[in-house]
């Protein structure tokens, strides 16, 4: 009965602590607006750093765990190979002593029978023991060929990681830069090590079009939606270009696939002096007229 009551007692001082808990969880539209609120990253570069080397420590250490099982295979593995090596060696010679002494009951029948028998012997154990061999050989190649897989699979995935810490630093340096000049060379370089990075097209883009040179962002942008066809920065930056190339009903189109893929855009292009021109523009209200109404 104590114990009943104390159970009792325990749930009931539970339950409080449980329904303000529940309360403290903020909903699903509150962690949404607190996103759209961030006014700088929640993160350093430092903390990006080190978030990279313990992830390259850990798929080292991995590594190196599974090289250790697969070197443990392989001795388990061998001892097996030798046990059985050890097992046929011994069958045999106990065949041996078995016909050693039906020769001896054989010697009156003539050396001609025995020498048969022998030859025999010799034969099928030939037999067997390259039954064996070729069979652990077999197995013995089979895994060479996993470790050679294994070695390659962690040889690549060091390559990733190197390459992921180096796009990582030209991300930082390009942040850093200041002229539109240094910040195409540092894009180049990402896209040297990434082919096709869309991320490093559209900003590429965006460096471009501060050197007034519209119909190249264009080409970038295209390229960019080659890959990614519902990017919705290469669409931005598209309405941007054509803005500088007095193409307005496109600049439109663009911008209005670039909302429909981020609403944030809707603000963005209020105070985006690229779409300045584009400020008296009826298409340009009514989106955002929209966007007060909703």
């Amino acid at each position: 009965m104590s114990r009943f009551l104390t159970i009792s007692l325990f749930i009931a001082l539970l339950l409080p602590v449980q329904l303000f808990a529940a309360e403290q969880v903020p909903s699903e539209q509150q962690m949404r607006e607190s996103v759209d609120n961030l006014k700088e990253p929640l993160y350093t570069p430092f903390i990006e750093r080190y978030v990279l080397d313990e992830l390259k420590q850990l798929r080292t250490d991995m590594a190196a765990q599974r090289a250790e099982m697969i070197q443990m295979t392989v001795d388990k593995e061998l001892s097996a190979a030798d046990r059985a090596v050890g097992y046929a060696t011994d069958t045999v010679t106990y065949f041996f002593y078995l016909i050693a002494a039906a020769s001896s009951v054989l010697v009156l029948v003539g050396w001609s029978s025995i020498r048969e028998i022998k030859e025999r012997v010799h034969t099928l154990a030939d037999q067997e023991i390259n039954s064996l061999i070729n069979e652990y050989e077999k197995r013995l190649h089979a895994i060479e060929q996993q470790l050679s897989k294994e070695t390659q699979q962690i040889e690549e995935n060091r390559e990733k990681i190197e390459h992921t810490q180096e796009v990582q630093s030209l991300w930082l340096r390009a942040g850093q830069e200041t002229s539109p000049s240094n910040k195409i060379a540092v894009y180049d370089q990402i896209m040297a090590i990434r082919p096709y990075d869309v991320e490093a097209l559209t900003y590429k883009a965006d460096a471009v079009l501060e050197l007034d040179e519209p119909q190249w962002a264009s080409n970038l942008c295209h390229q960019a939606l080659e890959s990614d066809p519902e990017n919705g920065h290469a669409f931005y930056q598209l309405a941007c270009a054509n803005t500088a190339m007095n193409q307005f009903d496109e600049a439109i189109r663009y911008l209005k696939q670039a909302i429909q893929c981020s609403d944030t855009y809707r603000e963005q292009c209020k105070d985006d002096p690229a779409l300045e021109p584009l400020k008296s523009h009826p298409e340009l209200e009514l989106l955002l007229k929209n966007t007060v109404e909703s």
